[in-house]
């Protein structure tokens, strides 16, 4: 396992040592460059075979060829054997030197010859000719871009491509677009980079002078779909499950072979504690290959107590089962938690360098970083969802075969015997319209215009069939990609036994109740295994793997997600629709959705620009360049003989904690419209100061009391939703001023009302009580989900904000400066809550009886009036 990167076309022994530099996670036990006028080659070892001859580039005897590889030949043995057999010569016991000869004896088409993951790079120096190569499966990455003078440059991984600044690229919007809104990538060549490629699967590419070429060395595609089509002639036979237990333990013994400490991940799921018990098999067996796991085999796993999905009693089941038999096991755990992720999230996406599908590649993420600690090599159960139908809906793409096949005996036998999966499937999809939060409506219109024409589809009614395309474009390429990139951050190489081009085969040679039979998938593997593991997993039908909480994660994680879709940054993306966004996220706190996988697209869309984009937006300005350039139109007014200007001031949203006395001033010095020729004066929106004093509360924080609801009922709710009239501003009310004056008041005003008597409640409840603010459905996060109380001490705020401003205005401006005012000020009514300045309280009222602040998403808190 290694990281490899180079370029063709022109030579740059800085720019190598740069890749060399990037990629040294993914090979740290040492560097080797092959470098000429024409081609240059990277190789970051990190040491699995051979450990002392085994160093990379490698050549062949007479060094015509030279090439750099990441990843393992597993079948390396049999293929010298048959090279040695015809006359060439190794000088190492590396599979590394497997490719130079083998590319001499067969040409091109060696490649499709190993069984194993590799994406390679070699130089046939005759032929002036770099050849580019990626495994049957695409384990092992590998990008690339064409330069404008047709030179290439390639590596294991973006990063090195981006740092070479030899790239021109930006945000791919196409990508995006598939990815937000069919959960989609890596299915194709393009990356979320423009003008950066990935071979795909089973691909080659080949450059020699400007002549490029690329194709597939493989026919490994079309060899499935052909091998299914005549493999439901028969049924199952008994010799067939045997044949393929013996296929799957040679799989994993290749996988095993290593110089270095091998382990295997635990999930608890079928797979993984396959490869668990078989390995733990082999090594009762002592068999050569088992060597490498050494005396005990040390499991890894991602546990999540008391969460819904917390696999740990599945894990203790086997491990306990498997040690009760004489197996020598140490099962190592690790706990993610939604704090270190978003602590980490940062690495995790640079590391990932494209977005995920969903939180999950973090538990892995989690687990690789523990077992680096103890081991080089890990095995993992990928795969094996894809070969043999793991996932929910393949029962139906079954039943839908079945269906067009006119088996309507089969179809309803099967129906039958999976009606619990068929019930459960059905009633998550009716749940669906309810939970989710359509991604149309939180794209932005223009962008979705844009790219509505990149459609996805899928097979439907045929199980082989969709199986090979989720194996090839679907859905295996990027869990391949997140475990190279997991893997590989804590310098592990990964192994994958189920995806074993024999094994494979095999597979796709049998009948269809290989896969699925009776109801219940991965049939064949259940019947080989049933011996190995305790019927609680063998015969488990409900597929977690490993994966997060995801929607507890959310919930604990909300606020810090709300701040994101809040951003300056988020605001000004093509993307979304930011008003949308803030929306659905805000029902997915009430429990009115439950899509988080969608929000979680959106925000790692938003972080991923952030990491590798910082400079796309150029809205991401100063608080002055803000200030100078979002002053919105004066509005005059005329109360008795005077006109008012009311110049109003856009500011970025206020949070607790801030420095709100000397930001509002800023904000008033930097806007320049006072002047030297008439009088002045600030008015303050109350809720800036009393979020910035953190009095305003998320509503999913207020733990409201039983007499909070029954009192909010009593109160006449306006159509602003501003008052008492719900059970958050109610028990922010009951704990400002006691539940006794508030229950007087209550009862006063009740005793009052049919005599036309109106303010009775405020009056007895207090000013504090009047000022206390609701959530309002039209207003900027986080009014909109948040109950405030009034500012603290309003009268001294007004003076300390004042007499910060007489300090630092210019003389001229500071002589015509009347002072500042805190109001709460609505559609319906003004509360005059501070006044430094020597003009009446009523005065003020008038001003701004229109509101002209607003309360929605003005983003005006803020207005200079001249007189």
């Amino acid at each position: 396992m290694c990281g490899i990167a180079g370029f063709y076309g022109f030579e740059n022994k800085k720019l190598i040592k740069q890749f060399s530099k990037d990629l040294s996670h993914r090979g740290p036990d040492g560097e080797g460059i092959f470098s000429n006028e024409k081609v240059s080659l990277l190789n970051r070892r990190l040491a699995i075979i051979d450990l002392k001859t085994g160093d990379q580039p490698i050549y062949n005897e007479d060094k015509n060829i030279v090439t750099v590889y990441n990843g393992e030949i597993y079948n390396y043995k049999q293929l010298r054997k048959e090279l040695e057999g015809n006359g060439h010569r190794f000088k190492t016991l590396s599979d590394s030197e497997v490719i130079v000869h083998a590319y001499e004896e067969w040409g091109d088409s060696c490649f499709d010859r190993f069984n194993g993951m590799f994406a390679v790079a070699l130089f046939d120096k005759e032929k002036e000719r770099l050849i580019l190569a990626r495994d049957h499966f695409g384990i092992k990455p590998l990008y690339f871009s064409i330069l404008p003078n047709k030179s290439l440059i390639f590596a294991s991984e973006i990063k090195p491509l981006l740092n070479s600044r030899l790239v021109k690229t930006r945000p791919n919007d196409k990508v995006i677009y598939r990815y937000l809104k069919y959960r989609v990538h890596d299915d194709t060549p393009e990356t979320f980079f423009e003008n950066i490629y990935r071979l795909m699967p089973g691909q080659y590419l080949s450059l020699r002078g400007t002549n490029l070429k690329n194709g597939y060395f493989s026919n490994l595609e079309e060899d499935l779909k052909e091998l299914s089509l005549k493999s439901n002639v028969s049924n199952l036979k008994k010799e067939q499950v045997g044949e393929f237990k013996l296929a799957l333990e040679e799989a994993i013994k290749l996988r095993l072979i290593s110089d270095v400490p091998v382990g295997t991940c635990l999930s608890g799921g079928l797979d993984s504690s396959t490869v668990v018990s078989v390995v733990n098999k082999l090594q009762k067996n002592r068999t050569d290959e088992a060597k490498s796991v050494g005396a005990v085999q040390n499991t890894f796993s991602a546990v999540f107590p008391k969460s819904a999905n917390d696999e740990e009693h599945y894990i203790d089941e086997l491990i306990n089962i498997l040690k009760e038999a004489g197996g020598q096991i140490k099962s190592f755990k690790v706990h993610p938690l939604p704090e270190d992720f978003f602590s980490e999230i940062e690495d995790f996406i640079r590391t990932q360098e494209e977005p995920t599908i969903s939180t999950g590649p973090y538990a892995q993420f989690a687990v690789m970083r523990e077992a680096s600690k103890h081991v080089k090599v890990l095995l993992d159960g990928q795969g094996a969802d894809e070969m043999m139908a793991g996932y929910l809906p393949y029962y139906f793409i079954f039943l839908k075969q079945l269906r067009k096949e006119k088996k309507n005996w089969t179809l309803f036998k099967e129906m039958f015997s999976s009606l619990d999966v068929v019930l459960k499937f059905s009633l998550l999809k009716l749940k669906l319209p309810f939970g989710r939060f359509r991604p149309d409506s939180i794209f932005n219109k223009k962008f979705f215009n844009k790219y509505s024409g990149n459609g996805f589809r899928v097979v439907k009614d045929n199980l082989k069939f969709r199986l090979i395309q989720d194996v090839f474009y679907n859905s295996l390429p990027s869990l391949l990609r997140y475990e190279d990139k997991n893997s590989m951050r804590f310098s592990i190489e990964g192994r994958v036994p189920f995806l074993d081009i024999n094994l494979i085969k095999l597979i796709f040679s049998l009948p269809d109740e290989a896969i699925i039979k009776s109801g219940w998938n991965k049939k064949i593997l259940r019947d080989s295994v049933k011996d190995l593991l305790p019927p609680l997993i063998h015969k488990r039908r409900n597929k977690i793997g490993f994966t997060t909480p995801e929607e507890e994660w959310f919930m604990r994680m909300k606020n810090k997600i709300y701040s994101v879709f809040l951003s300056p940054s988020f605001a000004t993306r093509s993307y979304f629709n930011q008003a949308q966004v803030l929306k659905g996220f805000q029902k997915f706190i009430e429990g009115k959705t439950t899509d988080t996988l969608l929000f979680w697209r959106v925000l790692n869309v938003e972080l991923w620009l952030r990491e590798f984009f910082p400079n796309l937006d150029q809205s991401m300005q100063s608080i002055k360049s803000i200030k100078s350039t979002t002053l919105e139109k004066p509005a005059e007014i005329k109360v008795g003989e005077k006109t008012y200007t009311r110049n109003l001031i856009k500011t970025e949203v206020f949070q607790k904690g801030d420095d709100y006395v000397r930001k509002i001033s800023d904000y008033v010095l930097s806007s320049k419209i006072y002047g030297t020729r008439s009088k002045w004066f600030v008015v303050v929106s109350e809720k800036i100061i009393a979020i910035s004093q953190g009095r305003s509360y998320f509503i999913w924080d207020i733990k409201t009391g039983l007499w909070a609801k029954l009192l909010s009922k009593y109160v006449t709710r306006t159509p602003y939703g501003i008052g008492l009239g719900s059970p958050w501003t109610m028990q922010l009310a009951i704990q400002e001023v006691g539940l006794p004056k508030i229950f007087i008041a209550s009862l006063l005003s009740a005793i009052t009302k049919p005599f036309g008597l109106k303010g009775i409640f405020y009056k007895v409840a207090g000013e504090s009580a009047r000022s206390i603010d609701g959530p309002t459905e039209y207003s900027l996060y986080p009014s909109n989900v948040s109950a405030k109380l009034g500012p603290e001490n309003p009268q001294k705020v007004t003076e300390v904000i004042a007499e910060y401003l007489h300090d630092n205005l210019a003389l001229s401006a500071e002589k015509l400066f009347s002072g500042v005012i805190v109001i709460d000020a609505n559609d319906i009514g003004q509360n005059i809550l501070g006044n430094s300045t020597d003009i009446p309280d009523e005065t003020i009222a008038q001003i701004f009886k229109d509101n002209p602040m607003g309360q929605g998403s003005e983003q005006t808190p803020i207005t200079i009036v001249t007189m």
